[in-house]
């Protein structure tokens, strides 16, 4: 898999004058569908309640969402106008060529390469370092893939692009990162493979999964390792930028809060205006402006207008918190335009404690910061075994993309569902063989086998066991007990185990047509239940690009003086991210970064 950003620090909340326009309290956020995430009963009455709605229906475009609650038509403007800043409160003003708004993975690269050519340009970043690094990221036709024969079907790429996009993909950007994502592999690893990291590229195809179908594009997926294949002694390569900017004499200007961007008369963006310690500081950049933000999935108030579905189906967030969509605001008040459909990456990873449910909680509502309830991921809730939703039904396939069953949950109880597996664990696991990120679990497993050839399950759960997400019984009876499921629920849940048995014994799932070498029995003890929704990690739509990534207008023109790399944004994705292109989000962001540089240092 691959994104663009991941956990760190602590969100600012949002703006109440921004994000309810009229409404106030608990009851505003609730017509909007925030509220309805205390803990509940699995399969009672009171979880299948939490997930229900006032009727609310939104429509949401580039400025607002409206809401109609039934009864009365409810304007949520997530955008805002852009904030008065008077001259006489600019306390510095610097001249640049090139300003970089963002310090993640798009921002980095974009950093270190223009230190590389001796550029005049400026760094600016909100936080106080560099972003999380996406160790996996996708590029066509590198020599460690073509030194083994592998050669990208580029059509096919363009065909899975267009399928998961509903045809709102730009193809002639498809085909810059395809031409130049082996120049951006090169850059990186020139200096991954100098500080003594080795390139890992080993995947071909998916042998199982949704993957398997026709439409699945093997992909060129890039990560590192050391010597031996581990991540030991592994440089970090944001980290590992940072210091061939310092080495090359540029420091990262950190502790700038992005404001607003500056235009002049005839519309062109010639630099931005930034809130720092000492006040405001404008910077005017000669050649463009490159935002490398970062998407929005830090804002409760962009992400329940944009994408109600996200929010009705995450229970964990694993995203940065500086995300806060603040360059896409910012490029939508300088006049560009947004993609019209939203697009998330959603792990379905989001381990939480029985009685849980998806969505903001009610405490950090009323708190005024809307928060999910857990946090982080937990990489065995990817793995294909038995899911059911808190009536103890079997709902979905679970051989499937990441989102999948987050999105097909938001459409059950509670938004939530229990994954359940047995003894055998360490074992089935090495048979499902899931590949990106996802095969993290049979890794680790594998490093738990004891001599006798079982594994070590309490040592592997020890944490998740410890605080109470992760559910271990000696019976399914009792497992089901300790998972919530009462009276009617737990009869089904019982005798959904029952069936999923006999579909294992008879190695064909009739009911919802998972690969025979992914079914799983649950006869062995231990048995353990884990209650799952999706961990968040990013957003993926954003201001409309062309291929040489400049922001476009209204009119679908380019705006001068803007650029835009990576979940800043858009052109590429719709819905959901195609899970099985793995390295893909990250890949692009790094090639676009790098294309936007190249471009402006030949200017």
């Amino acid at each position: 898999m691959g994104t663009n950003e991941t956990t760190q620090g602590h969100g600012n909340g949002i703006s109440r004058r921004s994000f309810i326009g009229g409404m106030t309290g608990v009851g505003a956020l609730a017509a909007l569908g925030l509220a309805g995430c205390a803990p509940k009963a699995a399969g009672s009455a009171e979880a299948e309640a939490a997930t229900s709605t006032t009727g609310a229906t939104a429509v949401a475009d580039n400025n607002a969402v409206a809401v109609d609650d039934g009864s009365a038509a409810i304007t949520v403007d997530w955008l805002g106008a852009p904030p008065e800043v008077a001259d006489g409160d600019i306390t510095e003003t610097k001249d640049t060529d090139l300003l970089i708004v963002g310090a993640g993975n798009g921002g980095m690269i974009a950093g270190a390469y223009a230190s590389d050519q001796k550029m005049d340009f400026i760094l600016c970043e909100k936080g106080t370092e560099v972003g999380a690094t996406r160790h996996w990221f996708n590029a066509v036709d590198t020599k460690p893939f073509t030194d083994q024969g592998y050669h990208t079907d580029r059509a096919r790429i363009h065909g899975e692009f267009a399928r998961y996009s509903s045809g709102t993909c730009d193809h002639n950007l498809i085909n810059m990162w395809m031409n130049e994502s082996n120049d951006m592999f090169e850059y990186v690893d020139q200096y991954m493979s100098a500080a003594g990291a080795v390139v890992i590229a080993d995947e071909f195809e998916m042998p199982g999964g949704m993957g398997a179908t026709p439409f699945y594009t093997p992909s060129g997926e890039h990560h590192y390792g050391n010597a031996e294949g581990g991540r030991d002694g592994v440089p970090v390569r944001n980290e590992l930028f940072e210091k061939v900017m310092n080495d090359n004499g540029y420091e990262i200007s950190y502790s700038h809060e992005l404001v607003k961007l500056v235009t002049d008369d005839s519309g062109k963006v010639t630099g931005a205006i930034f809130k720092t310690s000492d006040g405001y500081t404008q910077i005017n950049a000669k050649k463009g402006v490159l935002l490398t933000t970062g998407g929005y999935s830090a804002n409760p108030a962009m992400l329940s207008a944009l994408s109600p579905i996200t929010t009705a189906s995450v229970t964990a967030l694993g995203y940065n918190q500086n995300n806060e969509g603040m360059g896409i605001k910012a490029a939508l008040w300088a006049g560009a335009v947004k993609d019209i459909t939203s697009a998330t990456m959603i792990f379905d990873r989001g381990l939480v404690a029985p009685g849980t449910t998806a969505g903001y909680t009610e405490e950090s509502i009323k708190a005024g910061k809307p928060q999910f309830p857990g946090n982080g991921q937990f990489n065995p809730g990817t793995q294909p075994f038995l899911k059911v939703n808190l009536r103890g039904e079997r709902f979905a396939l679970e051989s499937a993309d990441y989102d999948y069953l987050p999105h097909a949950a938001a459409q059950q109880p509670g938004g939530v569902y229990v994954s359940v597996w047995d003894g055998n664990f360490g074992d089935d696991v090495q048979r499902f063989h899931t590949l990106g990120c996802s095969a993290m679990t049979r890794q680790m497993a594998a490093g738990m086998k004891k001599e006798d050839g079982t594994y070590d399950l309490d040592a592997y759960f020890e944490k998740e066991l410890a605080d109470g997400r992760l559910q271990k019984a000696d019976t399914l009876d009792e497992l089901a007990d300790k998972l919530g499921f009462d009276a009617d629920a737990k009869k089904t849940f019982l005798a959904t185990c029952e069936r999923y048995n006999e579909l294992f014994d008879n190695q064909e799932d009739v009911d919802f047509g998972k690969e025979a070498y992914r079914l799983s029995e649950l006869r062995t003890p231990p048995f353990f239940g884990a209650t799952l929704g999706g961990t968040l990690l990013t957003t993926i739509d954003g201001v409309r690009i062309n291929a040489d990534c400049q922001a476009l207008n209204t009119d679908f023109e380019p705006i001068e003086g803007l650029y835009c790399a990576g979940d800043c944004s858009g052109s590429l994705f719709s819905g959901n991210y195609p899970d099985q292109m793995h390295g893909v989000a990250c890949g692009r962001t790094m090639t676009e970064a790098l294309h936007v540089v190249k471009k402006l240092a030949n200017a």
